[in-house]
C-alpha cells in the first residue's frame, strides 16, 4: 500500500513541474473587421508568456476578385533572443486597392497568418484564419484620393546638406546648447591649417614683450588676441550673412597682404636685434628702463587682422551660421554662435601664448636663440601670405633663402657646436639647398623639388605618369552656364577655389590628388570657380549658389539642377569625399 502511495506522489509532482501548455486557439486569438472606409482592423491577441514573430505575421486577399492589399500600418516590433517579435498584442491597420477594371461590391477573402513561442519552451506551427468581406470598391477610389490629398499636403522629409544642417540646429535648439555646439565646432576647427599660421603670430607676440612677462600677463595678452579675433569673425560673418558678400575675401586683395606680410617682416627683424620697435607702441612692447609701455593694442589689432588675412578658411559650421543669418535675419543668435565659436578656436591659441610667457627664457644667449628662432617664423608666415599672390616659383625661392640663412644662423658650418643643434642646421641646409635647385630648374613642388631630375625614360618604364585633376576653369555665371548647356544629361561638379584658400590646396594635394578619388572624379564634368581675384563677376557667382567663401564644392544632376544635400563646405578627407561621391 506504501509503495502504491508513493508512486502517485511522485507522478503528481512529476505533472505539477510540467508546464501546462496552451492550445494554440488558446494561445493566439486573431480578430480582424472592416470599417466605414473600407479599411481592414486586425489584431492577434496573444496569452500570457506568449509571443508572435513579426516576419511570420502576413495580410493577404485570396482569389482572384481584383482587390489586394495596398499597405499594411504596424506598431514598432522588439528584439527578442534575435528576432523581431510582438510582445504584447499588436493592432494593425490594412488598406486595400483595386484593379483598374474593378467596379461595385465584391467579396473578398482575407487571411491572417501567423506564427508564435511560448516563453516556456514551445513553438507553435504556423497559423492561419480567413475572413469574408463585402468590399465597396467606389469607396477605395475615395480613400485613394483622400490619401493622395493628404500625401500632398504633408510636408516631404528633405535631405540636408551639412550647412544646411547646422542652420537648423540653429534654428530649432535651446540657445545653451547652441552655444555649446558651437564651441566644439571651434575645437575642431582649431586643429585645421586655417588656425596653424596664428600660432607663430601669438608667440611672437608674446616674447616680444620681453624680460619681465609673468604667466598671468602672458594670460591676459592671450586672451585679448583671441577676443580681438573672434569679434573679426563675429562682424566679417554677421555683414556676410545679412548682405551676401565675403569680407575676408575682400582682403585678399594683393595690396592687403604685401602690407600685411610686410608687418610681419618688421616683427622679424626687430626679434633678430636689428633695431627696437617703440614708436608706434602699440605694435610690440618695448621695455625703457623700468617703464614698461602696454602692447595691449597692438596685440588686439594682431588678433583682428590675423582673423581676416591670415585664416579666411570657410567650413561647415562657420557656413551654417551665415546661412541661418541671411535666411532669418537674426545677427544677434548667429552673432552669438559665430563669437562662441571662435573662442574655441581660440582655446589652443590661449595655452600656446601662456606657454611661451610661463617659458620664456632668461636674458642672454637663450633668450636670443629663441627670438631668432621666432623671427624666423614670423618671416615663414610672411612667406606663407605672400605665395597668394606671387608665383610659386617665387615663394618657393624665398623658403630656400630663408631655410639657408637658418641653417647658417644654426652653425651648420661650424665645428665647436652642439651635435643636436648642427645635425638641425645641416638638415634644413640640405633640404633648403634642395629648394634652390629645385626652383632654379623649374620645379614648384616643396615635396619634391628635384623630380625635374628623374629620368624621362624611368617614368614610361613605371607606367602611366601620375596625373592632376583637370577642370574647366570660370570665372562668371554666363561661362558656367554655357558649361552646363553642353553638358547637360552629365554629372557635374563645381569647386569654388582660390589662391589665398588655405583649404583648397588640401583639397588639391590631398584629396583630388588619391588614386581612388581620381578615378571617381572621372565619372563627372569638373568645374572650377576661380574667386582669386574676388571681382564682380566671382561675388555674383558665389551669391547665385550661396557661396559664402572657398572652398566649397557642389554637385548637378543630369538636368543641370543644383543638388543642394550634396553640397560640401571645408575640407574633406579622401575616404569621406570618395563616399560622398558614391552617393551622387
Amino acid at each position: 500500500m506504501k509503495k502504491i502511495v508513493l508512486f502517485l506522489c511522485s507522478i503528481t509532482l512529476l505533472l505539477a513541474q510540467t508546464p501546462a501548455f496552451l492550445m494554440p486557439d488558446e494561445a493566439f486569438i486573431p480578430h480582424a473587421k472592416l470599417n466605414e472606409s473600407m479599411q481592414i482592423e486586425a489584431s492577434v491577441e496573444i496569452a500570457k508568456d506568449i509571443y508572435l514573430y513579426a516576419d511570420k505575421l502576413t495580410f493577404e486577399v485570396k482569389g482572384t476578385s481584383g482587390i489586394s492589399v495596398k499597405e499594411v500600418q504596424s506598431p514598432e516590433s522588439v528584439n527578442h533572443d534575435g528576432d523581431k517579435a510582438y510582445m504584447q498584442t499588436p493592432h494593425f491597420l490594412v488598406s486595400l486597392k483595386k484593379d483598374a477594371n474593378v467596379s461595385g461590391v465584391l467579396n473578398i477573402q482575407f487571411e491572417i497568418s501567423y506564427q508564435g513561442c511560448s516563453e516556456k519552451g514551445l513553438c507553435y506551427e504556423p497559423l492561419s484564419k480567413t475572413y469574408s468581406f463585402d468590399i465597396n470598391t467606389s469607396k477605395l477610389n475615395i480613400q485613394e484620393i483622400q490619401e493622395t490629398k493628404k500625401i500632398a499636403q504633408l510636408p516631404q522629409p528633405q535631405e540636408l546638406s551639412q550647412t544646411d544642417a547646422i542652420a537648423d540646429t540653429i534654428s530649432s535648439g535651446s540657445i545653451g546648447l547652441i552655444l555649446l555646439t558651437f564651441f566644439g565646432f571651434g575645437l575642431l576647427l582649431s586643429l585645421t591649417p586655417c588656425v596653424f599660421p596664428m600660432i607663430p603670430i601669438i608667440s611672437g607676440v608674446i616674447m616680444a614683450q620681453g624680460e619681465g612677462l609673468t604667466t598671468k600677463r602672458a594670460f591676459f595678452l592671450s586672451l585679448v588676441y583671441v577676443l580681438a579675433m573672434a569679434v573679426a569673425y563675429t562682424i566679417a560673418g554677421v555683414l556676410a550673412g545679412l548682405f551676401g558678400s565675403n569680407l575676408q575675401a575682400a582682403l585678399q586683395t594683393p595690396w592687403v597682404i604685401y602690407t600685411f606680410a610686410a608687418i610681419f617682416v618688421a616683427l622679424a627683424m626687430s626679434m633678430f636685434g636689428f633695431y627696437e620697435l617703440r614708436p608706434p607702441s602699440f605694435l610690440l612692447t618695448s621695455v625703457s628702463g623700468t617703464r614698461k609701455e602696454k602692447g595691449v593694442l597692438g596685440v588686439a589689432v594682431m588678433g583682428f587682422l590675423s582673423a581676416l588675412i591670415v585664416g579666411p578658411c570657410v567650413a561647415a559650421p562657420l557656413a551654417g551660421a551665415l546661412v541661418y543669418i541671411g535666411q532669418t535675419g537674426d545677427a544677434l543668435l548667429g552673432g552669438m554662435a559665430l563669437f562662441v565659436m571662435s573662442i574655441g578656436m581660440g582655446v589652443p591659441l590661449i595655452i600656446v601664448g601662456v606657454s611661451a610667457g610661463k617659458f620664456m627664457p632668461k636674458p642672454g644667449h637663450w633668450m636670443v636663440m629663441v627670438m631668432s628662432i621666432f623671427g624666423v617664423m614670423m618671416l615663414g608666415v610672411a612667406i606663407w601670405m605672400l605665395e597668394r599672390v606671387v608665383d610659386a616659383y617665387v615663394t618657393m625661392l624665398l623658403w630656400a633663402m630663408l631655410g639657408m640663412s637658418f641653417a647658417i644662423y644654426l652653425g651648420a658650418f661650424e665645428k665647436e657646436i652642439h651635435i643636436f643643434r648642427k645635425s638641425i642646421g645641416v638638415i634644413i641646409l640640405i633640404y633648403s639647398v634642395a629648394l634652390f635647385i629645385g626652383t632654379l630648374g623649374g620645379s614648384n613642388s616643396m615635396a619634391k623639388p628635384l623630380e625635374f631630375l628623374k629620368p624621362q625614360t624611368a617614368i614610361a618604364y613605371t607606367g602611366e605618369k601620375s596625373r592632376h585633376v583637370e577642370f574647366i576653369k570660370i570665372s562668371s555665371i554666363q561661362e558656367l552656364e554655357n558649361v552646363l548647356l553642353k553638358n547637360k544629361g552629365k554629372a557635374v561638379m563645381l569647386d569654388f577655389y582660390a589662391d589665398w584658400c588655405t583649404a583648397c590646396k588640401e583639397f588639391e594635394s590631398i584629396t583630388f590628388a588619391n588614386e581612388d578619388v581620381r578615378k571617381k572624379m572621372d565619372g563627372f564634368v569638373l568645374i572650377q570657380a576661380d574667386l582669386t581675384l574676388n571681382g564682380e563677376n566671382e561675388k555674383a557667382l558665389s551669391k547665385k549658389y550661396g557661396i559664402f567663401g572657398p572652398p566649397a564644392i557642389i554637385f548637378f544632376d543630369n538636368n543641370t539642377q543644383v543638388i543642394a544635400s550634396k553640397t560640401i563646405v571645408g575640407f574633406m578627407e579622401p575616404e569621406k569625399f570618395l563616399a560622398h561621391l558614391n552617393t551622387i
